[in-house]
């Protein structure tokens, strides 16, 4: 494992775009910190510090599905990994150099999957000590309340980056499979459309929606802007009642990993199959 992993950082660490690519990921979850500064001319200025977005344990929620929005960027870094290794001949030269299609992919995983794991404790740690600068609640028990979201969007992007890497197999283009990736989410909604316009009803077409890739991961995070007290006061103030379900759903997490494994094995038969 550890030398599938060696092999691959040690491409990642020869690669210019990859590098920058993934400091401006890094550096962009680092920015959430900067929510705290923008203020709102309400009167007196508000910052939106001061509606709790960062109290524990909303910070979990708030923060985890706003850096699940910055994941395109080491999508980039996974895409471009994969085509890489078809432009430079680096797939062929493994191969020949002894490592077998089950070992480069299981090293292409591995990446993923510890992308994925430095993604979130990154958010943990810039969630934490935002959380024990601006929340008003720094008990220990409500600070380690909800960090099911952390699992939660491990997982999320763990599939993501699955999805992104079976297609940059199966295209080899890195801004071709990162078109499939948008056009895959519009066929998602294209699809969901016509169930509900002309086979079945509109809660039957989103109950089959949810099953979709990109939906499932979607539905794993829901977002957390009605959970604010200051939007829920507004809304009851004009009518309006926020009826959801904002928790972290085992359906849901079970249906992305059954996607992750998916996308892995579809990755490894295509290769399996392919003449290189």
């Amino acid at each position: 494992m550890l030398r599938l992993i060696n092999i691959e950082f040690h491409k990642l660490k020869h690669n210019k775009a990859s590098k920058v690519l993934t400091f401006i990921y890094f550096g962009l979850l680092t920015s959430i910190a900067l929510i705290a500064m923008i203020k709102f001319p309400f009167g007196k200025k508000i910052a939106l510090a001061d509606l709790g977005i960062f109290n524990f344990p909303y910070i979990w929620h708030f923060n985890t599905y706003t850096a699940s929005i910055l994941k395109f960027f080491l999508l980039f870094v996974i895409v471009s990994m994969m085509a890489n290794e078809y432009s430079y001949k680096t797939l062929k030269q493994n191969l020949i150099d002894g490592l077998s299609k089950k070992e480069f992919i299981l090293s292409k995983f591995y990446t993923v999957v510890i992308f994925a794991a430095l993604s979130t404790i990154f958010v943990f740690a810039v969630s934490l000590v935002l959380g024990l600068i601006y929340s008003d609640f720094t008990e220990l028990s409500i600070i380690l309340s909800d960090l099911e979201y952390l699992f939660a969007f491990f997982v999320k992007l763990v599939g993501f980056f699955s999805f992104g890497l079976f297609l940059g197999i199966l295209i080899k283009r890195s801004a071709f499979a990162i078109g499939a990736m948008i056009s895959w989410y519009f066929f998602e909604w294209i699809a969901y459309g016509i169930l509900g316009w002309k086979f079945t009803s509109w809660s039957t077409a989103q109950a089959i929606k949810n099953f979709f890739p990109l939906e499932a991961m979607q539905n794993l995070i829901v977002e957390p802007g009605s959970r604010i007290g200051a939007v829920k006061t507004l809304a009851n103030q004009i009518g309006e009642n926020f009826d959801k379900d904002y928790s972290i759903s085992i359906f849901n997490i079970i249906i992305v990993l059954v996607w992750t494994f998916i996308f892995i094995y579809l990755s490894y038969s295509l290769l399996k199959k392919r003449d290189l």
